[in-house]
């Protein structure tokens, strides 16, 4: 693999001074679990927004052995993960796949793989926007002063006043966790069904800004607990009554889709690498 290499690059893209800088702050990130550390962001062959904080982090980490994956919303096949992953191939000339468990590396943007992740596998998060306290206080001072006081009343008051108005809590992604029972942070825009693998799992978890500039990380074995009330415990996504269209999978995430054949809505695993899975395993 290493043949197909474009030599008008160094290996990887990025140039081995960006590397290492974005590897020291990833070692911070990774040594204060849920804390924000500031990087300098380089221009990529790609639109801010459209993952380059991920892929800042996945051309920093990767190596000559190691295979990679690319998922947008649990699918392969997306334009975004095509993209990413072809850029990574035509620098580093590394392997590829589209299996979860054959991946060292896995980039992801709003999803976590239904396959359970393995202590020496990263996943690698594109994020849109790192500040869990954006949405509530749009000064970045009064941000960094909430994170360092741990003052995080108003976000349990965006909860609250959910609760008061619908009567449960209305966020759907990007739930607000604690990480090690310190820093407040954003999992990305990942569905709530995703959160509870946040929760003492054996992989490392690396989350990247590039718009923003911001790096964070969770890693592996540490407490991770989305913000709750005792009388209004944290549920994720219920999808009782319903299964995948194609693997019959009724305990994955599940996509809901328009069948304009039979003019009714069916549903279909968001990751296609895990259907795909269950499809060949009914087969045998």
């Amino acid at each position: 693999m290493l043949s197909l290499i474009d030599e008008r690059y160094n290996f990887a893209f990025l140039d081995e001074g960006s590397k290492r800088e974005i590897r020291r702050k990833t070692l911070k990130a990774v040594a204060i679990p849920g804390y924000q550390v500031p990087f300098a962001s380089r221009e990529l062959p790609i639109a801010r927004g459209w993952g380059t904080g991920g892929l800042q982090l996945t051309l920093s980490l990767i190596g000559p052995k190691d295979v990679l994956k690319v998922i947008d919303q649990g699918s392969d096949d997306s334009v975004n993960a095509v993209s990413i992953r072809h850029l990574v191939e035509n620098t580093a000339g590394i392997a590829t796949t589209e299996e979860t468990g054959e991946a060292t590396i896995i980039q992801t943007r709003h999803r976590i793989p239904e396959q359970p992740l393995r202590e020496n596998q990263i996943l690698v998060f594109q994020v849109p926007l790192p500040e869990p306290l954006r949405v509530i206080e749009p000064r970045e001072e009064i941000t960094r002063r909430q994170h360092a006081e741990m003052d995080y009343s108003s976000m349990w008051l965006s909860l609250y006043e959910d609760i008061v108005h619908w009567g449960v809590v209305t966020v759907s992604h990007s739930y607000p966790c604690i990480a090690h029972g310190r820093y407040l942070f954003s999992p990305s825009p990942i569905p709530r069904w995703d959160i509870p693998k946040l929760n003492h799992a054996e992989c490392l978890y690396l989350f990247g800004a590039g718009r923003e500039k911001r790096i964070y990380a969770i890693p592996p074995y540490t407490d991770v607990l989305p913000l709750s009330f005792e009388d209004y415990p944290f549920e994720v996504e219920s999808f009782v009554g319903r299964a995948c269209c194609k693997c019959g999978s009724s305990d994955t995430f599940l996509n809901e889709i328009f069948d304009e054949a039979s003019g009714q809505k069916i549903y279909q695993c968001s990751d296609t690498a895990f259907c795909k899975k269950r499809q060949r395993e009914r087969e045998i």
